[in-house]
């Protein structure tokens, strides 16, 4: 229940989730073409959405899902058991890769996956997170990054928001009688069964440190390749929602 209740709310915030999903997916299969056991990281992961997406496209992976929310890590694993092995880390905080339990002589990350996730990250945090994951990855291996990417200049960002918002619009991804993050999170907290969980996400959850939202593609390409990624393109977008793909040499 509460993760079907969480698929339809997340369908307000991202234009055209499962065609973003779907583009992820045609990526990240493309860049594993012909490797017996890809190995890939699914960064943010929440309760499973998106490996649970990759793993039927590619049940031959191993996915590991990394986030730092006890609920969604719960939900995660009860409802998608099969898709991915989940770990509680901090995404960006010193040392948070040790905790994935990767044998760095066996184990090569072919592709580092999000969604509507690290936007989270202040610019500085999100740098050396960019740096650790073109250390995991190997070369030829790539992040793939779904999220909303404001274009350079107002202007601009002011026609792709447009754009997205009348999208969303047409497709009726924002009705009225949906229900939305704030509502489904006070249900959670209602629910005798969660209450543990939750009273746990409250204690650790940190204070916002502002993120990194208003972050054009041009600044995160920038970054990206200050961390190491040779190649950075768009493959999809609709409005500001963008798939963002960053290429190890």
């Amino acid at each position: 229940m509460w993760v079907e209740r969480w698929e339809r709310q997340q369908q307000r915030y991202a234009v055209d989730r499962e065609e973003r999903f779907a583009v992820i997916a045609d990526v990240t299969e493309h860049l594993c073409a012909g490797r017996d056991r890809p190995l890939l990281l699914d960064l943010g992961c929440g309760p499973g959405s998106l490996s649970a997406r990759l793993a039927r496209r590619l049940p031959d992976a191993d996915i590991v899902a990394v986030d730092m929310d006890p609920v969604l890590l719960e939900l995660g694993r009860t409802h998608h058991p099969d898709a991915a092995r989940y770990v509680d880390a901090v995404i960006g905080e010193d040392g948070w890769t040790d905790a994935l339990e990767l044998d760095r002589s066996v184990d090569v990350v072919d592709v580092a996956v999000s969604t509507t996730a690290l936007h989270y990250l202040p610019a500085p945090v999100l740098l050396r997170t960019y740096r650790a994951l073109a250390a995991l990855l190997r070369p030829g291996g790539a992040l793939v990054n779904g999220d909303h990417f404001p274009p350079d200049g107002s202007p601009c960002s002011d026609l792709t928001a447009h754009v997205g918002r009348r999208r969303a619009e047409r497709t009726g991804a924002h009705g009225s009688e949906d229900e939305d993050w704030e509502s489904w999170w006070q249900a959670v907290a209602a629910d005798p069964e969660l209450t543990d969980l939750f009273e746990q996400r409250e204690r650790t959850r940190p204070s916002s440190g502002g993120g990194n939202r208003h972050l054009s593609v041009g600044h995160h390409t920038q970054l990206l390749h200050e961390a190491g990624f040779g190649h950075v393109t768009p493959v999809w977008q609709v409005g500001d929602s963008c798939v963002l793909v960053a290429l190890k040499d």
